[in-house]
């Protein structure tokens, strides 16, 4: 459904296309000329403007470079008795999106105005997801042989057919935005938008604005209508990241679309049929939430129809090979390096670190060692420091420890990683420590490590 401004000196012509328009469920508003039509384009938010081209004190293309530069998202037709080519180039020129001479049958009238509307549609979904169509996204983007991703793989493949609503669970950096998207890309929907919003960003009204859309005037900041991340993923897919951070009162909003399909801009009462396929992610323990009354049971359920759990990669380190090599690819593609496998020091080193971040830590280690590696072998001196030579703190046993002695353990193991991986060049290991050169040697006289190799 669509606001639609008709500007037509004849009442009979204007209330023929408006009772055709209005029974196609478009909001239809009717303007006698030229200057009436351009205080209606200031007070209210037009989607696409049918203008005459002779009209009295204002004609249509006066109208149409006035509607181009308060609304630059109205699609505009131009319609004239007098059609010639030279006045259809120049209504193009001027930015009209088609062009109609009268008389014309109404079914072509219909037709150009769900082109235009359908065009508008395209270069809306088209600007917001300008970066995201630049990254190639397909089921092979998530990495790993390991029998536990081995059964992500098989409910992936399973409800990706499907309109159920999914609920993607894991911790930060498992890869639950990867997961939206491979279910996306195996849909039947992949044709059409898909569009991220990201909850946790957002404060609760502005997450509003974002989901629904606003009416121009809605509120202080609104000079403009907005469409909501809702009406562009019409007939594609909605990805709702971090849901469990959604305030309450979007929860209720967001229920009722769940549930009726059809929602209203904020500051607006013109209700709004979308058919959107929801997929959703958290963090968060939602069970714990619904307990203590931040997030709603009944939405919960709407949208956990099917919960993916993407584990830990601590939990899954036989993919730790893999991912590392998909990311060197990567990464050294992007630099142009001739870099082409990882040491084994490098290997065992990712193997024994327990990634707290997962994959996302994952590849910035990665994409940090090939910025730095000037070989044609990944090594580990490039990786961030102290990876894989440090054991947790909850695998240190406390009885018997004394903890002036062991941080001095881990401040020399630091010292001894950043002289071994500069091959003893003081100036930099001390960069890579962070400290300065001569605090450098204070801690080397301090933990007898002048010598190369002194232990």
């Amino acid at each position: 459904m669509a606001t639609i401004l008709i500007a037509e000196d004849r009442k009979g012509m204007r209330d023929m296309v408006a009772k055709v328009l209005t029974d196609k469920g478009h909001h239809v508003i009717e303007a006698k000329d030229g200057r009436q039509a351009l205080e209606i384009l200031e007070k209210s938010s037009i989607d696409l403007v049918i203008t005459d081209l002779r009209m009295p004190e204002i004609d249509g293309m006066e109208l149409l470079k006035r509607a181009k530069e308060i609304n630059p998202g109205a699609s505009v037709i131009m319609v004239t008795a007098y059609g010639t080519i030279d006045i259809a180039v120049e209504a193009m020129k001027r930015g009209a999106v088609d062009f109609m001479a009268k008389p014309f049958p109404i079914s072509e009238m219909e037709i150009k105005v769900e082109k235009a509307l359908a065009q508008q549609k395209l270069a809306k979904e088209k600007e917001y997801l300008e970066e995201e169509l630049n990254i190639e996204y397909n089921f092979g983007d998530m990495i790993g042989p390991s029998s536990k991703m081995q059964e992500v793989y098989k409910l992936i493949r399973k409800v990706a057919k499907t309109d159920t609503s999914v609920m993607i669970r894991g911790e930060s950096g498992t890869g639950k935005e990867m997961a939206a998207r491979a279910i996306y890309y195996n849909s039947l929907r992949k044709d059409n938008a898909f569009i991220k919003v990201s909850c946790a960003v957002l404060s609760e009204g502005v997450l509003e604005s974002e989901l629904f859309g606003h009416e121009k005037g809605a509120f202080t900041s609104a000079i403009e209508k907005r469409t909501g991340r809702f009406e562009l993923a019409d007939k594609g897919t909605l990805f709702l990241d971090e849901i469990g951070d959604m305030g309450l009162n979007t929860q209720v909003k967001l229920l009722r679309v769940l549930q009726e399909r059809e929602f209203e801009r904020v500051g607006g009462n013109e209700t709004i049929k979308v058919d959107v396929r929801i997929i959703a992610a958290t963090h968060k323990n939602l069970e714990e939430e619904i307990r203590q009354g931040r997030f709603r049971e009944d939405l919960y359920y709407r949208l956990n129809v099917v919960p993916v759990f993407i584990p830990p990669l601590r939990e899954r380190k036989e993919d730790i090979p893999y991912l590392a090599k998909h990311f060197l690819v990567k990464y050294a593609s992007k630099t142009n390096k001739k870099i082409k496998e990882l040491s084994s020091n490098t290997l065992e080193f990712l193997m024994n670190y327990n990634w707290s971040g997962n994959v996302r830590e994952l590849e910035n280690a990665i994409e940090r060692a090939v910025v730095l590696e000037t070989g044609d072998i990944l090594s580990s001196q490039h990786l961030p420091l102290g990876m894989g030579t440090i054991q947790e703190t909850k695998n240190i046993p406390l009885t018997g420890q004394n903890l002036t002695r062991t941080l001095e353990e881990v401040e020399r193991q630091l010292i001894k990683k950043a002289l071994a991986d500069t091959d003893w060049n003081q100036s930099r290991a001390a960069e890579a420590l962070g400290v300065n050169r001569s605090s450098l040697y204070y801690k080397m006289l301090k933990y007898d490590l002048v010598k190369k190799g002194l232990t």
